[in-house]
């Protein structure tokens, strides 16, 4: 018999599929900490003080009902559509002079709405608009 000398095989890992494991986790650890950083809001809440202000007898009111309709201070409006809400502050614009405006909306009324008489007021050219509150009696 003839034997003729073993060649010696270096033994190798294959380590392809342990890179990209590797990979994949720093990508996924890369994309998760960048999400968290994104995900961080800072909203400064507003306040309210235990008294209300008194508010000046010629000042501007609008009422924005539950079911979207409005009334400057305290009239109704024919309808509920921008124009008609901006023919209405313009006319109060006029007779009120600098004077600030204060939206009392109800709990229900949509956002929309609220955002609609603000955005109408700020074209209309009020300065100063305030959002009437009421403070909620502690356990109630």
């Amino acid at each position: 018999m003839k034997f003729g000398r073993q060649r010696d095989l270096d033994p190798e890992i294959n380590v392809t599929s342990l890179i990209d494991v590797v990979l994949l986790l720093v990508m996924f650890f890369m994309v998760s900490t960048s999400f968290v950083q994104d995900g961080r809001l800072r909203v400064r809440l507003p306040e309210s003080s235990a008294l209300p202000e008194r508010r000046p007898v010629d000042a501007v009111t609008i009422l924005i009902a539950a079911d979207g309709g409005y009334r400057v201070n305290d009239r109704a409006l024919v309808n509920r559509s921008p124009e008609t809400l901006r023919a209405a502050l313009e006319q109060m614009r006029g007779a009120a002079g600098g004077q600030a405006l204060t939206i009392r909306a109800d709990a229900r009324a949509t956002h929309q709405a609220v955002v609609t008489a603000m955005d109408i007021a700020g074209r209309v050219g009020f300065a100063q608009v305030n959002i009437a509150t009421v403070n909620q009696q502690p356990g109630g």
